[in-house]
């Protein structure tokens, strides 16, 4: 048993996800969900401002893993839980009636901009999140590494001049082209989602 529980540890993202696929274990889900549970913790609480309600929604994403990672073709396990944890949060102060300031200033968050509108259902709010996770993967690499850095890690513009190599210009310029290719695809596949209905 322990050989058994050190392997599934030593398994990738990916593998885990792979191996839920086939045999639905929840251990496996916990395995991966430990790895990310710090940050899924702390993105709530950086949105939901309270420890206890923090804490409750770090258990709902654990409980959404276990449906969504059945059917969901995920590249980026990371980036992916990252936005879905953030959609969450938003959904969360919605239902709670909480559309002040502070839900705008969500709203009004570039990333949220070019990924899910919020009116969105919880259905299609999921699949939007695929959608999102594909275009990323299909940026050209400046970009899309700019995009993951400054978006995802919410890194400065410093910063992920400092981790590419790349110029503040250079930075700049491929934040803006892919936030625009990014939009473009997603609204393609929303096109071509619409033409098979």
């Amino acid at each position: 048993m322990k050989g058994e529980q050190h392997h599934i540890t030593q398994l990738t993202d990916s593998e885990l996800i792979d191996l839920y696929k086939k045999n639905e274990n929840k251990k496996l889900i916990g395995v991966l969900f430990k790895r990310y549970m710090t940050l899924v913790y702390g993105i709530s609480l950086k949105y939901l401002k309270e420890r206890s309600t923090a804490q409750d929604l770090t258990m709902q994403v654990f409980e959404k893993l276990l449906s969504s990672l059945k059917t969901q073709e995920i590249g980026n396990f990371k980036s992916w839980l990252y936005v879905l944890t953030k959609n969450e949060c938003l959904m969360h102060l919605r239902k709670h009636k909480r559309l002040n300031g502070q839900v705008q200033s969500l709203i009004d968050d570039d990333f949220m901009e070019i990924s899910i509108p919020v009116h969105h259902e919880e259905e299609t709010l999921e699949k939007d999140i695929g959608q999102l996770d594909y275009c990323i993967e299909r940026l050209k690499n400046e970009q899309q590494h700019c995009i993951k850095l400054f978006y995802i890690e919410k890194k400065c513009y410093q910063e992920v001049c400092d981790i590419t190599g790349f110029e503040m210009k250079k930075v700049k310029s491929y934040l803006q082209n892919g936030r625009r290719n990014l939009k473009l695809c997603i609204e393609k596949l929303r096109e071509q989602e619409e033409q098979t209905y």
